[in-house]
Order: structure tokens, then sequence, then C-alpha cells
């Protein structure tokens, strides 16, 4: 008895959207008990649209599956997954009993071959390409069906990405079959004609997708007397016409793209060789690259004793690659190239080449199975997941992690079986249209709908992203420290492996330095070779392994048998710890450690890495003058020095994130303060006629210096019996002379003048009188905003506070013009112009950048130059302090403050950072990897977390930006926009 249409509601819960169609067609199938099955389809519209066009051609071949439910139930999955064989079985109607019964388990490699050879029996040419293709595709078929029919297809992923590549061997021994009949040679002759069909990638892996191209090689050889050369031009007679009969044109369409790229030499390459060939290529001229795709070789097709010799003969060169000079470097910029050649509008959507991809997976794992595999052969599998497995079995992988990575795997390639099931067409991208999206997590199971599947999808190439960076550009496997005891001798190849894998980039350089700190029978030797293999771990989770390490062996050799040294080194595991992390992770300490290396004892104690007050440093500043008060020089050079452990110190203190970058600031600022000091006590003595005092201005005078910071200053002086000219001549005198007395090439301390009136023009030195003139007649409104940042920090007290009392009058007016406010906004707009290094990218300039320390500031003082007269909180030199008093007082509100106070904050450690890392001055955010990384780490990122760095620093200064361009400009921005 024939049932009603189901009601809407019932067939919107099935999972139909068109639903007025399809209750009309539901009606006209006249199949009730068929309907609950289209609950179980991906797209139950399109299962049901395709099933009627089915009975339209078809009705006679439909009728016994629509007899047996279970039969239509396995043929409403595969047309609600598939218009790609919906459209087969349109073709070929016959190949419906195909879904009659069911498969059960995916039959065997040697099924299929014997199956698929069987169907070109005594065929050739075209007929047989035809009736390979078609039995192809019922196996497919089945196959499909037995992959929808699983509650969690996640678990037969596996099973089905081995029977692909069971099926595709087996149709290349079908097509060869078919190509020997067709090869127009003598048949002696192509019978004696070995070819071996040798499956790369996922062919060879036995993981392939239901569309993927099939890459190959083809290798030739003569037997029965038949000579090589005879032999490789028959055989690449029979590989041709076995690439034929798998994607020439012909009425019935191809399988796949047999690739054979990979062969030596690529497209411009042989298409066979003779396996003597190959191996005379592989030893001479193949690149890294090639080793890695090497790794999943395998017989496919063909001759089977010719490939498993191919293979035998290959492999050692493919496990001893890794050894080559820069190879896992090349392997790391290859996977970086891929993604660069992406297209824009494809980077989001790329479910195989993009960030998080499968990809990121299949280079990781790869990379750690050839580093690895040359020392421990139970880490060569071929497929991933079987790699994986063993990976973590040895401890080269956590076991949660490759748990983690193997999930999220199997979830990437279940998407990318679905996407490319649904119209047997090779494809990566994930869908973006809402649809689409819901049918897809129908598909997969995993998902109730399209913004649950996109949001996995996101959480996942997060997730692979994070572990692959992690592990890729800092593999965690086995720790050096489980090295056995000759693990560290010269000649151990194990040892440079396994130094190699956990990050040193030169690891038999590091064996040098490891001998080095360890020979001989000195106290010190036997307790390195007892520490070494720990501290080897420890270097190797840092940055710069490499560079730590040295740096470790030439502190040890200017400390020698110290004991302290080897007391801290022994018994104190923190100590020894935090000295590997500030040697891997800055060169700037590195250099200092060589001219104090006493210093390394601070790591101790924690007391010992925070800023010490300016009164202390003071105080050692008045020492150190009155110990060398007849010696200029001696008393310079001790300043210096004196400078320079002080600096060490708090780059130490930075680095083991003892200290906030506002202590960093002051404390950088205190001992310019008291360098100053001491040079200003040589060159200025008591009744030479004049008074005179250091004005700290730009980040000095708020306090806010970082590691490479210029120091801005003004000079300021008064005749104090000396006439005008003497005392003209006489402070332009001391000027030179602090110049001179503070020089450092080590560490140089810049006194850079240019926001003195006039800027470059001006005079170096001014008396307060001319000052006063000055500013009272010919101040410009960058001047004005230049003093908001004016302290007097070193000199004559009086002369000091008069100066302040002078700059209060200019940088705090009673009211300000709305000329004056374009002035500032003008001058802003200009800087963004012609300030900015040519060619630099604006959104990573640390300095002058979109949202960056100069938007924060000019910001911030538009706001005292408007309301410091009147507001006491914004009368001061320190932007963050000012910017606190401005939210405060409501001129800025919580949200858009917290978003300048972060972009500020961010931007000043990124730049001590930058100088930490590579004891270089930089005001640009690098875009180079390895660099993003050693910042990164020194701002307590995680390993591995460049990437990360970067959005974080490119988010958190666009939105700055953003408030800026409100607040600061409004709708009236002068000028060009940057």
């Amino acid at each position: 008895m024939t049932r009603a249409p189901s009601t809407l509601t019932e067939l919107a819960r099935l999972g139909f959207a068109e639903l007025g169609e399809t209750s009309e067609r539901l009606g006209e199938l006249d199949a009730p008990d068929l309907v609950p099955y289209f609950a179980s389809a991906a797209n139950p519209d399109q299962a049901l649209r395709l099933l009627m066009g089915l009975r339209a051609v078809a009705s006679d071949h439909l009728i016994p599956l629509l007899a047996d439910t279970e039969a239509a139930g396995r043929l409403v999955r595969v047309l609600g997954a598939s218009e790609g064989l919906a459209s087969f079985l349109a073709r070929h109607p016959e190949q419906l009993d195909a879904l009659l019964e069911p498969l059960g388990a995916p039959p065997t490699a040697a099924d299929y071959s014997d199956d698929l050879e069987a169907a070109v029996e005594g065929l050739s040419g075209e007929a047989a390409w035809v009736a390979l293709r078609i039995r192809y595709r019922r196996h497919l078929t089945r196959l499909a069906a037995w992959d929808l029919e699983h509650a969690d297809p996640i678990l037969a992923l596996d099973r089905v990405a081995a029977a692909l590549a069971d099926v595709a061997g087996a149709a290349l021994d079908a097509s060869l079959l078919v190509a020997r009949r067709d090869a127009p040679f003598p048949p002696d002759q192509i019978a004696a004609t070995k070819l071996a069909i040798i499956g790369m990638g996922k062919a060879g892996a036995r993981e392939l997708n239901y569309v993927s191209d099939v890459d190959v090689i083809f290798v030739g050889e003569g037997s029965e007397g038949l000579a090589d050369d005879r032999a490789v031009e028959i055989a690449t007679r029979l590989a041709m016409l076995t690439m034929r009969g798998i994607h020439e044109l012909a009425t019935e369409p191809s399988l796949w793209e047999v690739d054979a790229n990979l062969r030596p030499e690529g497209k411009d390459g042989a298409l066979v060789r003779t396996l003597e060939s190959h191996v005379a290529y592989y030893e001479r001229w193949a690149k890294g690259w090639e080793f890695q795709a090497l790794l999943k070789a395998r017989p496919l097709a063909g001759d089977v004793e010719l490939g498993e010799r191919y293979v035998a003969a290959i492999s050692p060169m493919v496990w001893s690659s890794a050894s080559r000079e820069g190879f896992v470097e090349s392997v790391q910029r290859m996977r970086e190239r891929v993604t660069e050649h992406i297209p824009a509008s494809e980077v989001d959507v790329q479910l195989k080449l993009g960030p998080g991809g499968l990809r990121d997976v299949e280079f990781t794992i790869q990379l750690l199975q050839l580093v690895h595999g040359q020392s421990d052969p139970r880490v060569r599998q071929r497929d991933t997941l079987s790699a994986l497995v063993a990976l973590a079995d040895e401890g080269y992988i956590g076991r949660v992690e490759a748990a983690e990575f193997g999930q999220d795997y199997r979830f990437l390639r279940l998407l990318e079986h679905r996407l490319q099931l649904s119209r047997l067409r090779r494809t990566h991208l994930m869908p973006t249209d809402l649809e689409a999206l819901r049918i897809l997590a129908r598909a997969t199971g995993l998902a109730t709908n399209a913004d649950d599947l996109a949001e996995q999808w996101q959480r996942t190439k997060h997730a692979v992203r994070r572990l692959h960076e992690r592990l890729f550009y800092r593999p965690l496997l086995s720790a050096v420290a489980a090295l056995p005891e000759d693990g560290l001798s010269l000649t151990s190849e194990q040892a440079v492996a396994r130094l190699a894998a956990i990050g040193f980039r030169d690891p038999r350089g590091a064996l040098n330095h490891i001998a080095a700190l360890t020979g001989g029978v000195s106290r010190r030797a036997t307790i390195q070779r007892n520490l070494l293999p720990v501290m080897l771990q420890w270097f190797a989770e840092g940055a710069d392994p490499d560079y730590g390490l040295l740096a470790f062996r030439k502190l040890s050799e200017d400390l020698g048998e110290a004991y302290w040294f080897l007391r801290m080194l022994r018994d104190s595991s923190g100590a020894a710890q935090r000295l590997t992390s500030v040697l891997s992770g800055s060169r700037f300490v590195g250099a200092l450690f060589e001219r104090i290396p006493e210093a390394a004892a601070w790591l101790e104690n924690e007391d010992e890495l925070r800023p010490r007050p300016l009164e202390q440093l003071l105080e050692e500043t008045r020492a150190t003058i009155a110990r060398h008060a007849d010696d200029e020089d001696a008393a310079a050079s001790a300043l210096r020095t004196a400078r320079r452990r002080e600096i060490l110190r708090l780059a130490l203190a930075g680095i083991v994130g003892t200290i906030t970058i506002g202590e960093l600031g002051h404390g950088l600022s205190d001992i310019t303060t008291a360098v100053l000091t001491g040079a200003l006590a040589i060159a200025h003595r008591y009744g030479d006629g004049i008074e005179f005092g250091i004005i700290a201005m730009g980040r000095y005078g708020g306090a806010e210096l970082g590691f490479g910071s210029d120091a801005d200053v003004m000079y300021v002086y008064r005749p104090a019996g000396a006439s005008d000219e003497e005392a003209q001549q006489r402070a332009e005198q001391i000027v030179h002379a602090l110049s001179r007395l503070t020089e450092d090439l080590r560490i140089p301390l810049d006194l850079d003048i240019g926001l003195r009136p006039e800027g470059k023009n001006g005079a170096i030195v001014r008396s307060l009188e001319s000052y006063r003139a000055y500013y009272a007649r010919w101040s410009l409104t960058w001047e004005a905003q230049a003093l908001l940042r004016a302290r007097g920090v070193v000199g004559d007290a009086p002369l000091l506070d008069a100066f302040e009392e002078l700059a209060d009058e200019v940088r705090y007016p009673a009211s300000i013009s709305e000329q004056d406010v374009r002035e500032v906004k003008r001058i802003k707009a200009r800087v963004e112009n012609e300030r900015l290094p040519q060619a630099a990218d604006p959104a990573r300039h640390l300095k002058l950048g979109r949202g960056s320390l100069s938007d924060v500031e000019w910001f911030v003082q538009l706001l005292q130059l408007q309301h410091g007269a009147r507001v006491p909180g914004l009368r001061t030199t320190s932007t963050l302090e000012a910017l606190a008093a401005a939210e405060t007082e409501g001129f800025v509100d919580a949200a858009d403050a917290g978003r300048l106070r972060d972009a500020w904050i961010l931007a000043s450690r990124a730049r001590s950072a930058m100088t930490l890392w590579t004891a270089k001055t930089s005001d640009v955010l690098p875009t180079d990897h390895q660099q993003l990384e050693g910042v990164a780490r020194l701002l307590e990122y995680p390993p591995g977390s460049a990437s990360r760095f970067e959005d974080d620093y490119l988010r958190v200064t666009r939105l700055a930006r953003q408030v800026f361009e409100r607040r600061f400009y409004g709708d009236s921005r002068p000028g060009s926009r940057r």
C-alpha cells in the first residue's frame, strides 16, 4: 500500500532542503520504505534527483535494487555523496548490480589485479581501455558504498586509502597487459622486456585519494638476451601505452593522471631508465627533495622482482640523505615555497597545501623519518600514519602529540576524500558556500551543520600548524641526554644525526665544541661530561642552539676552573638552564659575556637580575671618578665597563622574565644617567664659570629606553662668572668632551641632539636665556611637542629646575589653537610619508609603522598639548602614565586606551628583543622565519610560534591604528594617507 508523502517537517528532519520538489518526487517514486535511507545521504535532494534520473533511463536495472532495501540504501548513499559515480551508473546502468551485495571488506591487491586483467582479456586499443575503466569504476562504486555506510568513516579511512592504491596498481597492471598486446614490436622482444612501475607518493604509501594523480617511476630491463638499450626502447613505448590506457581520451572518461615527473631530471629526463642508470643518477646528481620523494617508493605494478631490486638499491641512499649539508633547511624551505606559491584567493581554503593542511603533517613526519631513519630502521615506514606511530613508539614524538597529529590528519584526509568523491575530480579546496559546507558536514558525519564543520576545520588547521611549527622547525625528538656514554664521540654518526634532529644546524661543529668541553681529566671536563647531555637538550630548545653552545664553550674557557662556576652548573639546574636559555637566545648577551664572564653568577640569584636603583649607580659613579681623579681616560673606561655590566644585567633579566618593559625602560634610562653624570663630572669642573645641564628628551626623557635606543638630549648652560662668549665656548667644549668620554664601540651610546631648537641647523648648546628667547619668538608646534618629554637629568640642579619651568610654559599652553592642532596632524602625516624608510612595510615598522610606537606617542602628546595645562596627570614625560591619565579623565575610553597600551608595549618589547637576538639595532619586524622565531622566543612565546607572534603583532597594531585614525585624525586628516 502506498504511503502518503512525508510532511515538510519530516522531510527537513531527514535533511532535504528542496522541500516542495522533494514531496512531489517521493510521491512519484512510490517507495516509502526507501525514505528513511535518505537521512544517511550527504545530499538527500541530490540523491533523490539522481535516483529519479536513473529510473528514467535504467528502470529495469534499478528494479532489483529498489526491491532490496539494503541495496537501495547503499545506492541512495552513493548518489547522495557522488554525482561522479551517479554519472557512471547512468552511462552504464548494468553496473548497478555492483550494489546488490555488501562489500564486506575491500578485496586484496591480487583480487583487484585478477579481476581487472580478466576485464581486458582478449581486448586491445580503446576497447580495452573502456573495459578497464568501467571495471575500475565498478570497484570504486562498491568501495565508496562500503566507505559511506560506516558510522565513523575515520576508522575506515586507512583501509579505503589502501584499497584505492591497490585498485590503482591493478589498473596499471591491466593497462600494461594491454600495452604488451598493442606495442609494435616482435612478441619475443616484448616478452623479454621487463618494466617495473614504482609507486611514489600516496600510491607508494597505499594512502591514495579517490581522485589523485598517481605518481610513478618506470624502470626497464632486458632479459633472455635482449640488450638493455633495446629493452629501454620497448619499455618506453610500453610505459606510454600504459599511461594512455589510463588517461587517454576515450568514450569512457579517463581515470586519473599518471604522473611520471618525479623521475630523474623530471620532465626533461628519459621516461624509462635501467636500474643501473637510476642508481648512477641518484648517487651523483639527485637533490635532497628527490630522496624525500623516494621515501614512499614501492613496486606498484609491472615486474615486481625488478621493482623490489630498485627499492633495495635506492633505499640506502634515501635513508642517508639527511646527512647531506643543509638537508633539514632545504626541506623546510621547500615547504615554505609550496605555501608561498598558493594563489592568494586559495590560501584560506587550501586543504592540502595551505598552512595547517595535509602537507604540514606529511612534511613534518617525513623530515623526522629521514633524520632518524638513518640510524633507526623502525621509523622507515611508507605511509604517514604508520610512520607517526613508529616515531611515537621510539620516543621521537610525544604520544599525546602523535595522537593529536594522527587524528587531525585523518580528519583532513576525510574532508579531502568526500570533496573528491563528490564529482570524481581532483580538488583540495574547501567550499565557502554554506549549503556546500552543510552537505560536506553530512558526508563526513563529523559535524551537524556548516558552522560546526567550519569551526572544526579552523580549529584543526590551527592545531596542525602549531604542532608542525614546533616539530618541523624545532623537532622534539629523542633528547641528546639519552645518548649513550660514547654518544658524544667525534666519530659518532648517530650523535651527528641526533644533534641535527633536535635542532643543531651544524651538528659536526657542535660535536667539536662538545669534545673541547669534555676532553681531558680536569674537574671542569668531568663535571661537563655529566652535565652536557642535559644541557644540550636545553640548548636545542632555544632559538639558536649552535650559537648557544659556542658561547657556552667560550664562557667556560674564560672562567676556567672557577669553583663558583662549576658548582653553579653542577648544583643549580635552574641557573644552568637559564644560562643555556640566554646564550641560545641572544647574541647580544653572548658578546657581553665575552667581556664580563663573571656575570654568569647572577643567573643563580634572581635578586641579582633586578635593576639597581639610580642612587646606587650614582654612588658607584662618584666612587669611580674619585678613584681615577688624575686619569680621565681610565675614569671614562671604568664608566663604560660599568655601563656594559648593568646593561648585561638588564638583558639577562629581560630574557629570563624577571622585569617588565616598564622596569627595563627605567633601568636603561638610569644607567644612561649614571654614565652621563660621570662623564659630566670629568668634563665640567667646579668653578669653570658656568652652570651646565643635560636635558633628557624623547624615550630617554620618558624613561622608556630599550636596548639599542639612542639617547635624545639637549644641553643648556648659564653663565656663572664667565662672560657670555666665554660661557658659550666653555659649554661647547663640555659637549664635545661628553661625546668623546662616552664613546663605546661595543655598545654605542648615541647622544642625539636632533630635537634641539632649529633641529640639525641649530646650535649644539644654548644658554637658558637663549632658549627662553627662542621659545618666546620662534618656537614651532613640533618643538613644544618635543618638550613634552623633556626632563632634567644631569648637571647643576638649579639650572635643571629653571629649564623645566621654562619648558612647562611652552609645552603646557593655556590653550592651543585649531591651527596648531592641524599642524600637529600635518606633521604626523608628513612623518609617515617621508621618514619611513624606502620600501619598508608600514605594517612592520616598529617605530613609525601603522599602530606602532609613533602612533601611540603622537596621540598621547596631542592630548597633553590640549589639556596638560589644566590636568596635572597629563604633565608627565611617560607615555603610559599620560595615557592612563587621559583614560582617567575620559579623553579616551578604556577599550581604546587598552588597544593603544597593548600596541606600545608589544612594539617596545619587540624592538628590544630584536637587538637582543641579533646584537644589532633594527626597527623593522623581520619576515625571515628564523629571525621571527628568535624574537618570538625572547617575548616568551613557546617554540615554533613565529607565525603566531607575527599574527599577534599585526593584529595588535592594526587595532591600535584603528583607534589612532579615529581619535587622532578623525575626518580631517591632512595630506596623503599611507
